[in-house]
């Protein structure tokens, strides 16, 4: 991120000390589980990492004077207001877990966003009549335990809590051991209806993973819809055996295997117009010398619609997938979009909308009949889960006080 502004929307410039915020707590957060050699980072549930993170959205929460909780699926919430005596209210943020390597942007932005957004609110004298909330949902990108948004899915009551404490990461550690290895108690996860129910919207805000905003020339967008989208494994079984001694004819070396499946999932992706991935691989027992007796692929497929995923699954059935997750596709909220464009226009912003092939915790909540709208903010690079993913800091600036001017109609005004 390049420092090159201090103003936000056109309608005025952020406070001083909201700017101020901003760059302090993007700093604070900069090192944490930052690899030195690539500069990705390797922000994974229940980790080191991740309990630096969680204490650092409570330290942030506590600096100024919200009120903090963690529902039944560990994701944490910051209050200012009462959402049970006053609620439900209006909700933001996103979370601070990456992909393995991943940008920096992609999660943390929304929510450092939402903390100085509410900064900036309080500094304008905005006075709420609804609870403003402050989230950051666990394991949004899956990278541990292979089920992407598993806290949001888990808090609408889509993961099944027995399924969630059986999944195991690529050590062949069970969410219920990790639970347990920070002090929390796997039988404690689960859906959390009442959590849910403080929540009246929800408005995310995110790094554009893609250059749709490049291409418009705008600083930043509104959600129009999330593409379906799902993930799924591939078992490719062979015969182990000494790689110096047993003969190329005699082999039974699922690695054959994984290369079919690879470039099979590639043809079958541009016929169909779908967008398909084989994105990890674990190898059994994965030494140099020896011919594998086991490949375990995961596939990652999405389109615009379901026809075209389903396509490619067809295409791919002999290889038998077994399915790990599915997000039906997901539109966002037209009024509350409508909503946010208003605010946006009062401030004299333009408001593109796009939709996106990325899943998001907003559309988890969406399906669970939150409304929800979407903040996209320009990506230069159009890169993302990789270091080269960014944000102009002006252009990170124009989305806080974007985000500020929707919560300032939403949390005065009601939203629909």
């Amino acid at each position: 991120m390049t420092d090159t502004a201090t103003d936000g929307p056109a309608g005025g410039p952020l406070h001083p000390a909201t700017v101020t915020g901003f760059r302090r707590a993007w700093r604070d957060l900069a090192p944490v589980g930052r690899a030195a050699s690539s500069g990705g980072y390797h922000r994974f549930a229940w980790t080191p990492a991740d309990l630096t993170l969680r204490e650092w959205f409570a330290a942030e929460a506590a600096d100024r004077g919200l009120d903090v909780t963690a529902d039944r699926a560990g994701n944490q919430w910051a209050w200012w207001g009462d959402p049970d005596a006053d609620g439900p209210g209006v909700v933001t943020g996103s979370h601070l877990d990456s992909v393995p390597g991943g940008g920096a942007f992609d999660g943390p932005l929304g929510v450092v966003s939402a903390f100085v957004a509410l900064d900036e609110l309080r500094a304008r004298g905005v006075r709420p009549i609804r609870p403003l909330g402050i989230v950051c949902f666990t394991e949004e990108e899956g990278a541990r335990f292979g089920v992407a948004c598993a806290g949001s899915r888990l808090l609408t009551g889509v993961l099944d809590p027995d399924r969630a404490r059986g999944l195991r990461d690529g050590d062949g550690t069970s969410l219920a051991d990790a639970l347990r290895s920070v002090g929390r108690a796997p039988e404690h996860l689960g859906a959390d209806p009442a959590a849910l129910a403080r929540v009246g919207a929800f408005v995310e805000l995110h790094v554009e993973q893609g250059r749709g905003l490049v291409h418009s020339g705008d600083p930043v967008g509104v959600g129009r819809l999330i593409w379906p989208h799902g993930r799924w494994r591939v078992e490719l079984r062979g015969r182990g055996d000494h790689a110096g001694t047993a003969p190329l004819g005699d082999r039974q070396d699922p690695m054959l295997d994984l290369a079919a499946l690879v470039l099979a999932v590639r043809a079958a992706a541009e016929d169909a117009a779908a967008l398909a991935t084989v994105g990890k691989v674990r190898v059994d027992p994965n030494g140099v010398n020896a011919i594998p007796s086991r490949v375990t692929a995961w596939l990652d497929v999405r389109a615009s619609s379901p026809g075209p995923v389903r396509a490619v699954l067809d295409r791919l059935g002999h290889y038998d997938p077994t399915e790990e997750s599915w997000t039906a596709a997901t539109v966002l909220d037209a009024d509350l979009a409508d909503e946010v464009a208003v605010a946006l226009g009062g401030v004299g912003l333009a408001s593109p909308r796009l939709g996106t092939g990325a899943g998001h915790d907003a559309g988890i909540l969406a399906a669970a009949g939150v409304p929800t709208s979407m903040l996209f903010v320009r990506n230069p690079t159009g890169i993302s889960h990789d270091p080269a993913e960014d944000a102009d800091e002006a252009d990170c600036l124009v989305g806080v006080g974007a985000l500020t001017a929707a919560l300032t109609r939403l949390v005065t005004a009601g939203a629909s």
